[in-house]
């Protein structure tokens, strides 16, 4: 019988990474409650396929316990397939695919000490076996043994630097240490190699606002007093949505270090969010005051005149913007809000039309409202077909807006519906 065929493990490690939160604890794909074997089983049988046997020669009893192993663990009969892997493993004591099956099987079983005793059996034999120290963390954290989980998941990481599974659990286990600036790294770097994987993206984010708060921690224990502490204070009252609050934090940092550049413009973001425009317009001043290249700054002191119904001073305001930042999609709107408002017609169309023009996903609010201040303003103009163009795109455009809203909502209910009930 020809011995088994090589496959890249590795593209498997990737079908197995993924992980959910249950009270603090991370469960490779099904593992936890076992809700679902078939699809981690199978994954994990096609992963003993992968495993890269021997050239040499295999006796037959070998091989029908391999392919009996193989075959129960695709059929989720996983102590029938343990059971034929520890007879490949007593036929060939040498052999380090044997125990690295036998140790997968132990992992779908979540008998995790088990596992973990294959998995050195195998990495013993074959130091060099890939996925198996990934594995053998992953048991390990899961057994809370998180110093033991970092140095196996160093170790698969040293021999696949690309593996991003790898980085995560191994960022994971040192998370778990408190050791949150390498976890960061190699959370991020998990990221870099797979941007759109959403457990990655979660820890990641997770680390990152552990060491946000340990370094306000530090900040706070350094200097109480600081004009910084009362910034960070005021940024958290405003995330809270408890406004007079962040408003006095603002006004304590600014008595204390009343020519910080940003303060002014974070007291006028608060009072702009009360609906206070004449106090935030006035801290939008203020901070041009403390710092006149402050963009952001005139773009906010821009539209707040607007809404103030100054449009001659808010469209000078944001021409300016608009020579730093000729790109801005949000700067030319409002210009052309503030044109409109003055008359200026032709030069409000303009700039509606640079934004729709220049859009790259059409699907941005501004992009919507640029095509209804378009069919408004070309009804003025009395340009009938033009503006009835304008105003079938944004109803196209807001349909289609209503009804990608209407699926998130939809996903939304049925992710709430399926997660487990509290007892």
């Amino acid at each position: 019988m020809r011995p088994v065929p090589v496959e890249n493990a590795c593209t498997l490690i990737d079908r197995v990474g993924g992980s959910e939160v249950q009270t603090n604890k991370f469960v490779l794909g099904d593992v936890g409650g076992m809700r679902q074997t078939g699809s981690l089983v199978a994954v994990i049988a096609t992963f003993a396929l992968a495993a890269q046997w021997p050239a040499r020669s295999q006796d037959a009893g070998f091989e029908q316990h391999l392919q009996n192993g193989v075959t129960a663990m695709r059929g989720g009969h996983l102590d029938a397939a343990a059971l034929e892997f520890s007879r490949c493993a007593a036929l060939q004591p040498s052999s380090a695919e044997a125990y690295f099956n036998l140790g997968l099987v132990r992992f779908q079983q979540a008998r995790w000490q088990d596992a973990i005793a294959s998995l050195k059996k195998s990495l013993a034999l074959k130091p060099a076996f890939r996925g198996a120290n990934l594995f053998l963390g992953i048991a390990e954290y899961r057994l809370e043994d998180y110093a033991g989980a970092e140095t196996a998941l160093k170790r698969e990481t040293a021999l696949d630097a690309a593996g991003a599974d790898a980085l995560m659990w191994m960022g994971m286990a040192q998370m778990a240490r408190g050791e949150l600036a390498p976890a960061a790294a190699a959370l991020d770097k998990a990221a870099s190699l797979k941007p759109h994987d959403v457990d990655i993206l979660y820890h990641r984010g997770k680390v990152h606002m552990l060491l946000a708060k340990e370094s306000y921690e530090n900040m706070y224990q350094a200097d109480p007093k600081s004009w910084r502490v009362h910034q960070v204070l005021a940024e958290s009252f405003s995330q809270a949505d408890r406004l007079d609050d962040a408003v006095k934090e603002c006004q304590e940092a600014i008595r204390l270090k009343p020519d910080e550049p940003a303060l002014h413009q974070q007291l006028g973001d608060v009072y702009w969010s009360q609906n206070r425009l004449d106090l935030a317009e006035s801290e939008f001043r203020n901070e041009l005051q403390v710092d006149p290249h402050n963009v952001a700054a005139k773009y906010k002191l821009g539209v707040v005149s607007l809404e103030q119904s100054k449009p001659e001073a808010a469209a000078d305001l944001l021409a300016q913007v608009l020579e730093k930042q000729p790109d801005s999609a949000q700067a030319h709107y409002q210009l052309g809000r503030a044109q409109q408002q003055l008359g200026r017609n032709e030069e409000a169309a303009k700039n509606f039309r640079t934004v729709t023009s220049g859009a790259a996903d059409d699907s941005d609010e501004v992009v919507r409202q640029s095509y209804y201040q378009l069919a408004q303003l070309y009804r003025r103009m009395q340009r009938p077909a033009d503006s009835r163009a304008a105003l079938e795109k944004f109803s196209e455009l807001k349909q289609r807006a209503d009804s990608a809203q209407a699926r998130k909502l939809e996903e939304k209910m049925k992710r709430a519906a399926q997660e487990p009930k509290a007892q």
